[in-house]
């Protein structure tokens, strides 16, 4: 598929009956090893990426972001979305040219969250949250492609977890033009159930939260189109070498090594 056709799959995939599930790679193996297994759409983790940097989230630049979207999606075939943080600038005009550019890159699809970055004032007022939105679906709606735009309602991770707050946030999201709409972080499938009754546009959920005890079918039931894994992979890829490194070191033993994926079919897999 070219990129058009990409970005049409990936439109469709929100559109067709069901839940989805969208896996967040950190690295072209990664990718083309989740792609392998056959699922239809990727997405970065902006966690992720900052780890495999050895930085904390949040502090890898837009330049740095759209070169390791790019290393995704040359990796695979499948439809790849990025996470955009805050669109890399405080005024809607930076949050627009950060869209254009990941779609120049080869996106298909982009989140663009209503926090500041500044721990002593975390979120966007809601005013200036949604210009950030229009000036994102205009420059979303301005492309040769139909780029699908998730906006974000962070409340939940930044201190502020306020569900009616949250579903006011997300209701003019939707009504600025987002196509997907997303707060991480929620707290149960209670609030899950409320945040999708209250929109009519495709939520997302982080299903990736120890503790919440989430099945797909829980969320499908709950109303839920897609289901992110944040950087829970990457998480489990860490907790390996760990653990691996850990036996080496107190044990002395290497029995981590009947546990891995072997060379060959790792070769197999990146083909």
């Amino acid at each position: 598929m070219n990129q058009k056709e990409k970005a049409e799959h990936f439109r469709a995939l929100h559109a067709q009956p069901g839940i989805f599930i969208f896996p967040n790679p950190w690295d072209g193996a990664s990718a083309r090893l989740l792609a392998a297994e056959g699922f239809s759409a990727l997405a970065t983790s902006s966690a992720a990426h900052a780890a495999t940097l050895g930085r904390r989230d949040g502090c890898v630049t837009r330049d740095e972001v759209l070169a390791h979207a790019r290393l995704i999606v040359e990796a695979v075939e499948v439809p790849v979305a990025a996470d955009l943080e805050n669109g890399f600038g405080a005024t809607p005009r930076e949050v627009g040219e950060t869209i254009t550019l990941a779609a120049a890159v080869g996106l298909v699809g982009g989140s663009i969250e209503d926090a500041t970055g500044n721990p002593a004032v975390p979120l966007f007022d809601l005013a200036e949250a949604c210009d950030r939105v229009v000036a994102a679906v205009k420059a979303a709606r301005a492309l040769s492609l139909p780029f699908t735009l998730t906006a974000r309602a962070e409340n939940f991770i930044r201190g502020n977890p306020d569900l009616d707050d949250t579903i006011r946030r997300l209701q003019a999201y939707e009504q600025a033009g987002a196509d997907v709409l997303f707060a991480p972080g929620l707290p149960d499938l209670a609030a899950v159930r409320r945040v999708c009754a209250a929109v009519s546009k495709p939520v997302n959920v982080m299903a990736s939260v120890a503790g919440k005890g989430f099945t797909v079918a829980d969320l499908a039931a709950a109303g839920v189109k897609r289901v992110s894994l944040a950087a829970s992979l990457y998480r489990a890829a860490m907790s390996g070498i760990l653990d691996a490194a850990r036996e080496v070191k107190s044990s002395g033993t290497f029995t981590y090594v009947e546990r891995t994926i072997t060379t060959a079919e790792l070769n197999a897999r990146l083909k």
